[in-house]
């Protein structure tokens, strides 16, 4: 009777478990703690009280581009999340580049107070200041 020999392979021992470590992620625009501050409050007044705040930019305006900002349960499905100070911020995909080292403060003036953007991707800015080209 013959014997067959079967080559035999030795797989390595691979740990596929392993984590990766976390990417911090940039967030394309910042809140000032000033800015931070007065969203908290206004949250606080809402019933129920919104997970994070949405910040993007919709087209319209003079201009061509608006910021926009509004209250949200939870993000969605193409947002990137960002903590800002304890406050979630939501940031759709296509606004990230419009965003990107955007700062929003709320400032009060004599004239009156609300939340200022300053955006170093703004080219041009329309009569009234509430749209912008880029």
């Amino acid at each position: 009777m013959a014997t067959t020999t079967v080559p035999t392979t030795t797989v390595p021992n691979v740990d596929t478990h392993t984590s990766t470590p976390e990417v911090k992620k940039t967030p394309p625009v910042s809140l000032t703690p000033n800015a931070v501050s007065k969203v908290k409050e206004i949250m606080g007044q809402q019933t129920p009280v919104p997970a994070g705040l949405r910040i993007g930019v919709v087209g319209g305006g003079c201009s061509g581009f608006s910021y926009s900002m509004a209250f949200e349960n939870a993000p969605g499905m193409m947002d990137k999340t960002f903590d800002m100070g304890g406050l979630k911020v939501y940031v759709d995909a296509t606004s990230v580049m419009y965003l990107n080292g955007c700062v929003v403060d709320y400032v009060e003036t004599l004239e009156g107070a609300g939340f200022k953007f300053e955006n170093p991707n703004v080219k041009s800015t329309c009569g009234c200041g509430s749209s912008f080209s880029v």
